[in-house]
């Protein structure tokens, strides 16, 4: 390969330059970004930055000389609009193509909406860093905060707002927060947190309307129910950005389709991070992760396949997450299941600093822990070596 096109410039996209360089990779490297900004870290986004306790200039991924992947072509505020898989062209909103022999797509997600809500102001979504620093400013007059999801981005920007002093609602269509990541009952501890911390919490119900002319002034529940509120947060989830992949050929589902190499559909095409939907054979399943540690260990794994084919190993990974809400650090490590055992094995519930464990036919599937870093990477481990879940459940 003499051109390499990487279409997506956040940490997926960041990464695979970086993979590409590190693995040998001499050829033209262009990477394509819709936001002018150079690639950012976005965690940071909901909690410190939103908070006010960082700037935006602490949120650069690349911070040194080491970090700048060499020789890059940096086509930044520019959108891919189409691919031609055939004549080998990604063609760009300002009418240009760029022509190459390999390509990554790592073109994200983006938020989700409610319908007649975009851009109507005093709603906001967060995922880019102008969403974030909107949001912050609309903060600073002290309004009263409506939130609605309760997902990861969701009780985040909760908890955010209650550490600044504002009074907040969050709305949750489901029973309780986090149901379809940690299950039931580790959702309703997540909703004791943030009841604990002062969130009025309404949960089983949706959102009918957003109330008000101009200006916000709440919301309307669909059990005709009202929230206060002069600032609406929308954290519903995202949705795969694989619309300029219409007609390319290049098969989409929930996601890029993938096989188990990060490989699509067409040949000398890969896709890394929020975008891609892979087979992963640790757990036999297909996958699409939202997750910061995904889009690095997918970059590596995807490039690495781009150069070197079936050399390169199967992308298997003990998918991994976290999240920061008031004092309590979130990790998660594999998949969880409605219908696996649980056992708690290290700390208690009831001090909300704990492991448990999950596993389904003496499998060893996935590791909770509440303030317990090291624990889960242990156990993370241990769910990659197959560990038995008799074995893995003994006291840690």
């Amino acid at each position: 390969m003499k051109t390499v096109v990487v279409v997506g410039a956040s940490l997926g996209g960041l990464r695979s330059a970086q993979a590409l360089r590190r693995q040998g990779f001499e050829g033209r490297l262009i990477l394509v970004g819709e936001e002018s900004e150079r690639p950012y870290d976005r965690p940071p986004l909901s909690k410190e930055v939103l908070a006010g306790k960082w700037d935006a200039e602490r949120t650069p991924l690349i911070r040194s000389d080491d970090d700048e992947p060499e020789g890059v072509d940096w086509e930044l505020g520019r959108r891919a609009t189409a691919l031609d898989a055939d004549a080998r062209r990604v063609r760009l909103d300002d009418g240009r193509e760029l022509g190459f022999d390999g390509l990554v797509i790592a073109t994200g997600a983006r938020p989700r909406t409610l319908p007649g809500l975009e851009g109507r102001p005093g709603v906001h979504v967060l995922r880019t860093l102008e969403d974030c620093l909107a949001l912050r400013s609309a903060l600073d007059a002290s309004p009263r905060v409506a939130v609605i999801g309760a997902g990861f981005i969701g009780a985040e920007v909760a908890a955010t707002c209650r550490g600044r002093g504002l009074d907040v609602a969050m709305v949750e269509a489901l029973p309780v927060p986090l149901e379809r990541a940690l299950g039931a009952t580790m959702g309703e501890l997540v909703a004791q947190v943030h009841r604990d911390h002062g969130v009025e919490l309404r949960t089983g119900v949706g959102v009918s309307e957003v109330l008000g002319g101009a200006r916000v002034e709440g919301l309307r529940l669909a059990d005709g129910s009202e929230v206060p509120a002069e600032v609406v947060v929308v954290g519903i989830g995202v949705a795969p950005n694989t619309d300029w992949l219409l007609g390319s050929g290049v098969e989409v589902g929930n996601g890029v389709v993938c096989d188990a190499r990060c490989r699509t559909s067409v040949p000398g095409i890969v896709a890394v991070g929020d975008v891609a939907e892979w087979h992963n054979p640790l757990f036999d399943e297909r996958m699409r992760l939202e997750h910061w540690t995904n889009a690095t260990e997918q970059a590596d794994a995807a490039t690495a396949v781009l150069l070197h084919g079936d050399e390169a190993p199967a992308y298997a990974p003990v998918p991994f997450f976290w999240s920061d809400q008031y004092d309590r650090k979130i990790q998660f490590g594999g998949r969880a299941h409605p219908d696996d055992e649980t056992v708690v094995v290290d700390g208690s519930i009831e001090e909300r600093r704990f492991v448990m464990l999950y596993g389904r036919g003496n499998r060893l599937r996935g590791v909770l822990g509440w303030n317990r870093p090291r624990l889960v990477m242990k156990y993370r481990g241990m769910i990659r070596e197959g560990v038995p879940f008799s074995e893995a459940r003994s006291p840690a």
